[in-house]
């Protein structure tokens, strides 16, 4: 089965999740509205009357099914890739990180927009320093602090024991976007985090993911996406 990844073309945003478990599974996809008409396919999906359409992207289309939120699509497609544990309390488990995780992507994104989307970044740069502030000395340490310990008390390479899942491919790209964002702030925090930074290095070192990040399939980071670099924010 051929999937079809429903996403904005120019960004990596949350799309990215799901492109990182498409690649390190080798699975057949196609990025569709990266391609002619694309766009076009994307919105009718939206617009459809009835059914199971979508809210927003990313939604994926698997056979007859349209399975739209990141952790959902991630849910479903671990269990058939190998990127999720067998049992059904341990498949909940990382579910349940992955959400943990959808809550910390939504933190970073209001670090530049925290006074919501349809605003400019230059129409709240003042409250943006004060949220980015406020998101590095709590929020940082809070969570990545909780998957660092994660990682230690399982005892193995990855956070739920010894083999991969989809949230280590997450984590992966948390630490690559925070890198991005805020080179500064997160030079000094990474000592607090080793275990994490480890666990980077591991999913980078993957054949499939190693392939991928020098492809042209990965997108790069920009400033439209979620993880953006503005020097005022990074200071």
């Amino acid at each position: 089965m051929r999937y079809e990844l429903y996403y904005w073309p120019g960004i990596q945003g949350r799309g990215e999740y799901v492109r990182l478990a498409l690649e390190e599974a080798g699975a057949d996809y196609v990025d569709v509205a990266r391609s002619e008409r694309g766009m076009g396919a994307m919105m009718r999906m939206m617009a459809a009357k009835g059914g199971t359409r979508p809210f927003a992207p990313p939604f994926l289309k698997a056979g007859k099914l349209v399975i739209g939120q990141t952790a959902n699509i991630l849910f479903y497609l671990g269990s058939r890739h190998g990127l999720a544990p067998k049992s059904e309390a341990a498949k909940l488990w990382v579910h349940q990180l992955q959400l943990t995780i959808t809550d910390f992507v939504l933190e970073i994104h209001d670090t530049h927009h925290p006074l919501g989307p349809t605003l400019y970044y230059e129409d709240q740069r003042s409250e943006a320093k004060k949220r980015t502030r406020e998101f590095w000395k709590q929020r940082v340490p809070k969570y990545l602090g909780y998957f660092e310990r994660l990682i230690e008390e399982n005892g193995g390479a990855h956070v739920s024991g010894r083999k991969l899942t989809y949230v280590d491919l997450s984590l992966f790209q948390i630490v690559e976007g925070l890198r991005y964002a805020f080179p500064r702030h997160m030079k000094a925090f990474e000592r607090r985090i080793p275990s994490l930074l480890e666990l980077h290095d591991r999913v980078a070192r993957r054949a499939n993911i190693k392939a991928y990040l020098s492809s042209d399939r990965r997108i790069p980071f920009n400033e439209d996406g979620i993880f953006r670099y503005y020097r005022e924010l990074d200071q």
